[in-house]
């Protein structure tokens, strides 16, 4: 094949699982239709950015406190993919730094030329814990003819800071991104494809190159990067008056409500443009309203089974501007490489309002060659920070105490820990009577 078809969704998941049969249903609702075809072309690489995956307790502990959340994603995959094509995908990566996850799926006759996957995480949140951070996956895909170097795949899901008036602090999670997103390389085993849903555990085979480490700008590399980036539309929060100038769905473009006018003041556009933020990535022209913050009057009509079909009334939360915290971006070619314009976007839409959530789910399918990249020039390739060469202790440190805070949190903030609690004080009362009535004696 001369080019693959990607299709890359991120979606905040406000701690809850998924509805899956209203998910299923729009999942694909950002793949364009081609040639006068009913139904989309099967992309041979599903990619989902996830962030809040879980309660805070269940994605600091991880392991088989997420096999539920994963699960219920993966069910939305599969019966999404069922409604257009006979075909079956691979997940190849189930992987999460605390709250925010990274899954990809690979149509089976792609997943058989993945030859190696390597994964990183990094968290910025708290004491650098995952309570926001990023989880990353660099996918070498070698082709039906299986010779010569592969084609590099880097994706990154991350969830940055959050408030209006966090600018800084989230270009600052970027810088921390770039420098502690590290993927740590060493020959895989057999050319097996992994299974990273224990990825620590299976580090050793998630290795492949003898480089070292690498971060997420290498220069034989694509790289997109999805998630809930959380620059807003506003520096300061709404006044108690502003929701009267929020934008509305009834407008053309040509009045002051339409969102198109909003859009001006995005944040991240103007931190990209001066360069403080996501250096050398790219993003599609925004043609859809804005995915945060909708209330949850909102969200409830959206539970509507008849609301699929019906005219949006946006509800927007009055203390937050609405904004596109949501956003798909992407290096237009590796950076080794002269050549522009190699990734080609084919649509970059808003999904529909799920009541699980009070963000919309945003997708981009794109096409890119298929072909691997020969660097020219690594000298040139614009890399804004270098690698912290701490930035393996700085994960280790932080992952004791996400598990530490993640017990805690499991013990007061779920019904299973609080069953482990008084099942320990019904314990310890009754050895306390026992002792009692033996010294009694």
């Amino acid at each position: 094949m001369d080019s693959l078809l990607l299709y890359i969704l991120t979606f905040n998941c406000a701690r809850n699982p998924v509805d899956v049969d209203r998910f299923s249903r729009h999942f694909f609702d950002a793949l364009p239709r081609t040639d006068g075809s009913s139904s989309p072309a099967a992309p041979e690489l599903i990619v989902l950015s996830l962030q809040e995956i879980a309660p805070i307790a269940y994605a600091f502990l991880g392991g088989s406190f997420l096999t539920p959340y994963f699960s219920a994603l993966t069910q939305v995959v599969d019966r999404a993919v069922a409604q257009y094509w006979d075909v079956h995908y691979v997940n190849l990566v189930t992987d999460n730094s605390g709250m925010t996850g990274l899954m990809v799926f690979a149509r089976s006759d792609v997943a058989d030329q993945v030859s190696s996957i390597d994964t990183a995480r990094v968290g910025f949140g708290f004491q650098d814990m995952g309570n926001k951070g990023a989880v990353g996956a660099r996918i070498a895909y070698r082709g039906a003819a299986g010779a010569g170097d592969p084609l590099d795949l880097t994706f990154a899901a991350a969830h940055l800071a959050p408030m209006e008036y966090a600018v800084e602090r989230r270009n600052a999670d970027w810088r921390s991104l770039v420098e502690r997103l590290v993927f740590s390389y060493s020959p895989a085993a057999g050319g097996e494809i992994p299974d990273t849903a224990n990825a620590e555990e299976n580090a050793p085979l998630l290795r492949h190159s003898q480089d070292g480490h690498r971060g997420i700008y290498t220069p034989t590399s694509y790289l997109f990067l999805a998630g809930d980036l959380n620059y807003r539309t506003s520096n300061v929060s709404p006044r108690p008056d502003d929701h009267s100038r929020f934008p509305r769905a009834d407008v053309d473009p040509s009045d002051p409500q339409h969102y198109s006018h909003l859009l001006k003041q995005d944040q991240l556009s103007r931190e990209m443009e001066q360069s403080r933020c996501f250096h050398g990535l790219s993003e599609a022209p925004i043609t859809f309203p804005p995915t945060y913050k909708y209330t949850l009057a909102a969200r409830q009509a959206a539970s509507d089974p008849t609301a699929d079909n019906a005219r949006p009334d946006w509800k927007w939360t009055r203390t937050r501007w609405p904004s596109w915290c949501d956003r798909v971006l992407y290096l237009d070619s590796p950076p080794g490489t002269s050549k522009r314009g190699q990734v080609k976007p084919l649509k970059y839409d808003a999904l529909p309002l799920f009541p699980t959530s009070d963000h919309r789910a945003v997708a981009l399918a794109v096409s890119i060659p298929a072909q691997s990249v020969l660097p020219e020039d690594t000298t040139q390739m614009g890399v804004p920070f270098p690698i912290d060469p701490e930035w393996e202790t700085k994960r280790d440190a932080a992952r004791r105490k996400e598990l530490a805070v993640g017990f805690l949190a499991y013990l007061a903030l779920t019904w299973e820990g609080n069953g482990l609690l008084l099942a320990s004080a019904v314990g310890l009362l009754g050895a306390w009577l026992v002792l009692q009535s033996f010294f009694n004696v």
